[in-house]
């Protein structure tokens, strides 16, 4: 199992999840990366990250429009 270097990557939630208007704090940040997209849960930034290929990314984007 490799491992990807996630230091500086830049991390993004949907203005949605600003906390404002009903607890809205439940959050899923990502991060894309050169081939790869990374996930984490936003109140645990330093825990552990789903990191996927950039294909698998584009397909599920693809396939929730």
């Amino acid at each position: 199992m490799s491992t990807v270097d996630l230091t500086g990557a830049r991390w993004r939630k949907s203005s949605f999840s600003s906390g404002t208007g009903g607890g809205n704090d439940n959050c899923v940040e990502v991060a894309i990366l050169s081939d790869a997209t990374a996930l984490r849960d936003s109140k645990n930034a330093e825990g552990p990250a789903l990191v996927v290929p950039a294909i698998a990314w584009h397909a599920l984007l693809t396939a929730t429009k």
